[in-house]
This record gives C-alpha cells, sequence and structure tokens, in this order.
C-alpha cells in the first residue's frame, strides 16, 4: 500500500477554498485580537474620565490585560500540543467574546480590571494557537506567504479600531472606551461560531496516533479544492526528531535566538507606538495623534505585509526577517536625525510601521516553522510569551528616558533592532519550503 506524507497531501491540495476559508475565519479573529490590543492606548484617557482616575492609574488595564497575554500565550500554547488545536481556539475565541464583551459593560473599575486580564488572557491564547494551526494546512510552498497574509489582518483591526475611537470621540453622550470595547468584541463572536468548521490539524492528529482521522479530514480538504482524493493511501509519519522539546539541546540555541528577537522587537514596537506619540504630541507635534495620522500609519503597514510576504517566498523567512529589521533599525535613525521637522518625523514614522510591521509579518512566517508539531504550539506560544513581556516592560522601563530625551530613547530602539538583526541572522535553519516535521 503506498504511503504519502501530510506535507506530500497538502502540497497536492494547494491553496485552494479550503485555505481561503481558514484564512477568513482566523483573520476575523486576528483582526478582532489587534483590536484588542491597540484598544489600550485608545481607551486610557476616558477610562480616567469616567472614573476619576488619573491616567497612569487608568493605564492598569492595560498593564493587567499585557500580564493576562503573556500568561495566555504561554499557557494556551502548551496546552494545544497537549489537548489539540481545535479544543483551544474555541475556548480562547469564546473567553474573548465574553470577556471582552463584557469589558463594554463593567460597572465599576475594579471590574474592569478583572475582565480586561480575562480578555487579555483569551488573547495570548488565540495568537500563537492561530499561527501554529494555519502552519498545518498550508503547503511547504506557499505557507510563508500566507502566514504573512493572515497578519496583515492586524492592519485591518487597527485600521477599524481607530476609525471607531475617531466616529466615537465626536459625541459627547458617550464613553468612549465603552463604544470600543463593544466594537472589537464584536468579530470575535462571529469567529467563536464559525471556528466549529475548523478540524483538527491532521498533523496533530497523526502525531497522536488518530490517521483514521486525519485521514478523513485531509479527504474533505481535497474535496473542497476539487482535488482526487487519497483513495486508500495511507499517511505517513515525517522524519522523527528524537528532542523535540523547545530547549531540548538540538533546539536551544535556536529557542534562545528567536525568543530575543521577539523580546527586542516587541520593546521597539510598544515603545515607539505606545509612548512616543504621546512624548511627540508634548512637543509640539500634536498631530502623531490625531486620528487621521494613526490611520495614516495603519494603513503604510499593508505594503510593508505585502513586501514580506513576497520576500518571505523569494528570498526565505531568515533573510527577510533581517532585512526589515534593518528597514526598521534604520527608520528609527531617519527620527534622530529628523530632530525638529515634522514633515521628518511624519515620514520616520512612516517608515517605521511600514517595516516593524513587515518584521512582525515574516517573524510569524519564521517561527512556527522552527519547531516539530509536538513543540510548535509551545515554541509560538513562548514567543507570544515575551513579546508580551516586552510589552510590559517597555512602558515601565523607557518611560523615564522618554521623559529624559526622546532622541536617546528612539536611538536605543535602533540599536535593539539592530541587534536583533543579527541574533536572526545566526539562527541556524532557513525553512523556506521546508516540509514540517
Amino acid at each position: 500500500m503506498q504511503h504519502v506524507t501530510i506535507d506530500a497531501v497538502l502540497e497536492q491540495a494547494g491553496a485552494g477554498r479550503f485555505q481561503r476559508r481558514l484564512l477568513g475565519v482566523f483573520g476575523l479573529v486576528w483582526t478582532a485580537d489587534a483590536m484588542q490590543v491597540l484598544a489600550v492606548g485608545f481607551t486610557v484617557a476616558s477610562i480616567a474620565a469616567s472614573f476619576g482616575l488619573t491616567v497612569p492609574e487608568a493605564l492598569q488595564t492595560g498593564a493587567l490585560f499585557f500580564l493576562g497575554m503573556l500568561i495566555g500565550a504561554a499557557l494556551f500554547g502548551r496546552l494545544a500540543d497537549k489537548i489539540g488545536r481545535r479544543r483551544i481556539l474555541i475556548l480562547t475565541v469564546g473567553m474573548d467574546a465574553v470577556f471582552g464583551l463584557a469589558s463594554a459593560f463593567a460597572p465599576d473599575f475594579t471590574s474592569l480590571l478583572i475582565l480586561r486580564f480575562l480578555t487579555g488572557l483569551a488573547v495570548g491564547g488565540t495568537l500563537p494557537v492561530d499561527y501554529a494551526m494555519m502552519a498545518e494546512f498550508l503547503p511547504p510552498s506557499r505557507r510563508g506567504r500566507w502566514l504573512v497574509m493572515l497578519e496583515g489582518f492586524w492592519a485591518i483591526g487597527t485600521v477599524i479600531v481607530a476609525v471607531t475611537a475617531w466616529i466615537a470621540s465626536v459625541s459627547a453622550t458617550v464613553e468612549l472606551w465603552r463604544v470600543i470595547f463593544f466594537v472589537t468584541g464584536i468579530p470575535a463572536i462571529l469567529g467563536f461560531f464559525l471556528r466549529f468548521w475548523i478540524p483538527e490539524s491532521p498533523m496533530y492528529l497523526l502525531r497522536n496516533g488518530r490517521e483514521d482521522e486525519a485521514h478523513s479530514i485531509l479527504d474533505r480538504m481535497l474535496d473542497t479544492n476539487g482535488k482526487p482524493r487519497l483513495a486508500g493511501k495511507r499517511l505517513a509519519l515525517p522524519r522523527s526528531t528524537q528532542e523535540e522539546g523547545i530547549f531540548s539541546p538540538k533546539l536551544r540555541a535556536r529557542t534562545i535566538l528567536i525568543l530575543s528577537v521577539w523580546f527586542l522587537v516587541s520593546m521597539s514596537y510598544y515603545g515607539v507606538f505606545t509612548w512616543m506619540p504621546a512624548q511627540l504630541a508634548t512637543e509640539g507635534f500634536g498631530f502623531v495623534r490625531g486620528y487621521g495620522f494613526l490611520v495614516a500609519l495603519a494603513l503604510a503597514q499593508i505594503p510593508g505585509y505585502a513586501l514580506a510576504a513576497w520576500g518571505v517566498e523569494r528570498w526565505g523567512r531568515r533573510p527577510t526577517l533581517v532585512v526589515f529589521l534593518i528597514l526598521s533599525a534604520a527608520g528609527c535613525v531617519l527620527f534622530v536625525l529628523a530632530s525638529t521637522s515634522a514633515p521628518l518625523v511624519g515620514a520616520a514614522l512612516l517608515v517605521m510601521s511600514f517595516s516593524l510591521l513587515g518584521t512582525w509579518g515574516a517573524l510569524y512566517a519564521f517561527t512556527p516553522e522552527l519547531y516539530p508539531t509536538a513543540s510548535r504550539g509551545t515554541g509560538m506560544g513562548i514567543a507570544g510569551a515575551m513579546a508580551r513581556l516586552g510589552g510590559l516592560l517597555a512602558p515601565s522601563v523607557l518611560v523615564y528616558l522618554f521623559i529624559q530625551s526622546m532622541v536617546a530613547a528612539i536611538g536605543l530602539f535602533a540599536g535593539l533592532l539592530f541587534f536583533a538583526a543579527l541574533l536572526a541572522n545566526a539562527i541556524d535553519v532557513e525553512t523556506r519550503s521546508q516540509a514540517l516535521d
């Protein structure tokens, strides 16, 4: 009897209707998650006004949200490897919908803090598991491009939350934060019901001795894409990996390098787009806090994703990541050189938005391919946790540097991003068109 690997079946199926549906469902929730993350910056002032708090006190909602994301990424990524991707997908997006929507109706600040922590827990769990599962349904020859396309939905969420805040801000009869949290909960509700359509990962099923179920799901995918069924062919496991833990001797150096890149990129991203706009506004560049410019920053992300999607397939995952990290560092250098020139400051911010989001796209395409199926969810979860750690530390560590010298702070980001490029270049493997283990 003929044996075939799952990656061979995925190549036969191609990237057709089945994958487009997956992208739509995952993209919808990815949009919702982007809105939840970026809502932190858009809601702080309104929350402070509603509950009679100072802005630093209101920022506790953001701190607890990121803490929840950190815990959720590590916890649910690990659980996805233990009990299956599909169960975790449904659980986390359900939590996202319930707690995210409930945040809009919080009666007091304490309730809001609890709900934002629980929402963060859910969002932290959805992000890594989405990517691990999407990667396991894509043919190796197109996997990188499609994973970057999924990351591109982040830009859509950014635009929606900025436009929502813009529209709600013109009404004096509503509390802005309630409107934003309500709108961010809607895509998650839709995504919850749509996720019941998504089957379990065939790679995960085969790794856990459930070949018949994996076979059935692959036949369903082939039918949807208009390709011939497996017709009795048996599924063969890919080459065995004896050391599968992300910190096993074989993977330890790779893991340390990629986690360091996630942390450094996150520190820089949240430092630039959370703290710098407020500081610039106090120094006479108030346009950067205008909703129109925030939408422009979001739109600048789209060509960054497009170039990353092309680059990961044409140049490879690692070279594309390195190039975008260097471009991000160059954007920071441009800002330092811009000094007091408003046009150059605006241009530097647009370059940063373009290149940093391209960096995220390449990073999300590269990371899940660095690990075997048995630890892919764990690897993505720990990477997500490192990103949230960077998001947590960026405000507390960098705010004092911003107060002393914004130019020095941005110069620091340039150094961090360049160092991240060196670390990324040292990773021991290029995964373009590589079969998943």
